[in-house]
C-alpha cells in the first residue's frame, strides 16, 4: 500500500523530533487538500485562522520554514508577483526534482529530469553551488479548454 504524502510528512516530522500538534496537523491537512498546486502563504494563513483565529502569521511561517528544512514542503517565489508559495511535496526518497506549473489552473506536475548537467557542461571550470528551475505554461487540460473557446 502506498503511503499518502500526509502520512509521509508525519513520519518525517516525528523522525526529526517534532511534535505533531493540532496546529501542525491542521497545516498538513490544508496542504494535503491542495497538494496538486502551490498555495500563497496568505491563503494558508487565512485558512488556518478559520480554525485558530488567534494564531499568528509568524507561527504559521515558522512551521512552514521548519517543514521546508526537513523536506516536507517546497517553497516557491511566484514568477508574476514574487509572493512566497508553498506545496506539500515529500516522498520517502525525497529525490531532487523540478516542476511544471500551469499558469491558468495552478496545478503542479513533477519533472523527472534535472537540466543542471546541460548548464554545467557550458561552464567548464565553474562550481555551481545551487539552482532553481521550473517550467510555466498551460497544462494539457487548460490548453484544450482554451482551444475550445
Amino acid at each position: 500500500m502506498n503511503k499518502t504524502s500526509k502520512e509521509i510528512a508525519v513520519k518525517i516530522l516525528k523522525a526529526n523530533n517534532y511534535k505533531l500538534t493540532k496546529q501542525r496537523q491542521s497545516l498538513l491537512n490544508i496542504l494535503a487538500i491542495h497538494e496538486d498546486r502551490y498555495m500563497e502563504l496568505t491563503e494558508l494563513d487565512q485558512l488556518m485562522r478559520q480554525e485558530y483565529p488567534k494564531m499568528s502569521y509568524n507561527t504559521i511561517y515558522r512551521n512552514i520554514k521548519e517543514f521546508s528544512e526537513i523536506g516536507i514542503v517546497e517553497e516557491n517565489q511566484n514568477e508574476n508577483d514574487g509572493k512566497t508559495e508553498v506545496k506539500l511535496d515529500c516522498n520517502e526518497r525525497h529525490t531532487h526534482h523540478h516542476h511544471f506549473i500551469c499558469n491558468n489552473c495552478g496545478k503542479v506536475r513533477e519533472l523527472q529530469m534535472c537540466p543542471l548537467s546541460f548548464f554545467s557542461e557550458q561552464l567548464p571550470g565553474a562550481e555551481i553551488t545551487g539552482h532553481h528551475f521550473e517550467l510555466y505554461g498551460l497544462c494539457a487540460d487548460c490548453k484544450q479548454l482554451m482551444g475550445e473557446k
